[in-house]
């Protein structure tokens, strides 16, 4: 009787660590994972700070992000953005940090956001850590997602990048000719 009891408890024991162990390794099928727009505004962020051409995303246990897009492209915000194909950073409530992969246009230059921080509590600005500059902005254009293009027509040279250095090197070809 000893050694029935015995097994019927070891039966139960076992049981219940097999159970709750395979249920958190498999994926319950009713179970949808937000997407990366409704991911954003559970850490108190605006939806629209990514392009609507994100195909991919993941989020580590310690909030450590990367979002893939499409491919590499443009939106024209109060400043001109660009956003490479892979995005990276360590999002928290209220601010991401560490972020890789988003470039600001400022006059002929273009600068990393290094940091992007709300209000808390919420209020009507967002902050955008570029270097050393702090830059406020008003959060409502950031409340939409907006749609990528592929070169950022603004300001000289069609506000491309690649424009850019193409118009550098051609100034700089042009002053050798100048001064020889």
């Amino acid at each position: 009787m000893a050694l029935h009891r015995s097994i019927i408890l070891l039966s139960i024991i076992s049981l219940t660590l097999v159970i709750p162990t395979s249920s958190l390794y498999e994926p319950d099928p009713d179970q949808v994972s937000p997407t990366v727009y409704e991911l954003l505004p559970k850490f108190g962020l605006p939806s629209g700070l990514l392009p609507d051409s994100v195909i991919n995303y993941t989020v580590s246990e310690d909030n450590r992000f990367v979002v893939v897009l499409s491919k590499p492209c443009y939106i024209q915000f109060d400043y001109l953005v660009y956003y490479e194909k892979t995005i990276s950073g360590q999002i928290g409530y209220g601010s991401i940090t560490d972020l890789k992969g988003i470039q600001v246009k400022r006059f002929l230059f273009w600068f990393d956001v290094d940091e992007i921080k709300v209000d808390l509590p919420p209020s009507d600005s967002i902050y955008f850590q570029v270097g050393i500059i702090n830059k406020k902005l008003d959060i409502d254009q950031f409340k939409t997602v907006h749609s990528c293009s592929d070169n950022g027509v603004s300001g000289s040279c069609g506000g491309s990048r690649k424009g850019f250095l193409q118009f550098k090197g051609m100034m700089d070809e042009a002053e050798m000719l100048i001064t020889e």
